[in-house]
């Protein structure tokens, strides 16, 4: 199982659109089984409005709430990037999941973020979504019901890390020390599963292709030229990472193959007659 962290975002808009693997949608309600997490504090605060029924733009206007109703809160570096973003990817061999497994991992990596605390009313809203192979999105704003900012550990990645772990063990997932063959040397597999997130289309080389196409998509058909050109450049962009990633799966392709055989050392060289011999005893 494979956790990462991305860059805080200004707004759960984009980031739930690559969550959910396309645009947000305005109308019809998030399919049941995608939202499979979240803060435990939304039962009593949506309870005249069933979350099952919202769209994807509900779930985004309900995470950025808190940058409306509390315009001045900042993060100790003075900025209001309150959206936090955390994906979960299963490994290569890891068995599949159902939805209460997801939930479980919602909730860990939660409270290992900081971003759940047990008993505490008035935290951070979050949902988890698993809209995707193999893959679990935490999405999350980091201004407090109070208006506070609810600050994170300072090793932050340790502790996601450590917990993945854990939850591997629990949850009897494979790790790249295990599922190693035995007959490939122990780098080429580690090389071939650090790269596998990579050109896997749950991966982040997929999850920004696809938040570049949708760009593309959006500025391609604007009225201003500029805007078109940069809609171009980006389809242009796009291409150039779906290139990558088959780059990429070519070579993890090539790690993960046995290695050939060796060739059998030479034998000995049948003996042959030296110049002498074929010419004959001198004069």
């Amino acid at each position: 199982m494979i956790a990462r962290i991305h860059e805080r975002a200004a707004g759960a808009g984009l980031v739930l659109s690559d969550a959910l693997g396309q645009q947000l949608d305005y109308e019809e309600a998030v399919p049941a089984g995608l939202v499979v997490a979240y803060w435990p504090g939304l039962e009593a605060y949506a309870a005249d409005d069933e979350p099952a029924s919202w769209t994807s733009v509900d779930w985004a206007e309900h995470i950025n709430d808190p940058l409306i109703e509390h315009p001045f809160a900042v993060s100790p570096a003075g900025d209001r990037r309150a959206v936090f973003h955390l994906t979960v990817r299963l490994a290569p061999r890891d068995r599949a999941l159902n939805g209460p497994e997801w939930s479980e991992i919602a909730h860990r990596i939660a409270r290992a973020a900081g971003i759940e605390i047990p008993g505490d009313t008035r935290g951070c809203r979050w949902v988890a979504v698993q809209a995707q192979p193999r893959r679990l999105d935490l999405v999350a704003n980091l201004i407090r019901l109070d208006g506070t900012w609810q600050p994170q550990p300072s090793d932050l990645s340790r502790r996601i890390s450590a917990e993945a772990r854990r939850i591997e063990d629990d949850l009897g997932l494979a790790t790249p020390a295990v599922t190693a063959a035995p007959s490939v040397p122990d780098t080429a597999v580690q090389a071939a599963m650090r790269l596998a997130p990579l050109h896997d289309e749950s991966g982040p080389l997929a999850g920004a292709r696809g938040t570049i196409e949708l760009l593309s998509r959006l500025l391609v058909g604007h009225p201003q030229a500029h805007l078109r050109e940069a809609g171009h450049r980006l389809e242009w962009t796009a291409r150039r990472l779906l290139d990558l990633q088959q780059d990429l799966a070519t070579t993890a392709t090539a790690l993960n193959r046995p290695p050939a055989a060796s060739a059998p050392a030479p034998g000995p060289g049948i003996p042959t007659r030296t110049a002498a011999a074929r010419t004959g005893p001198g004069p």
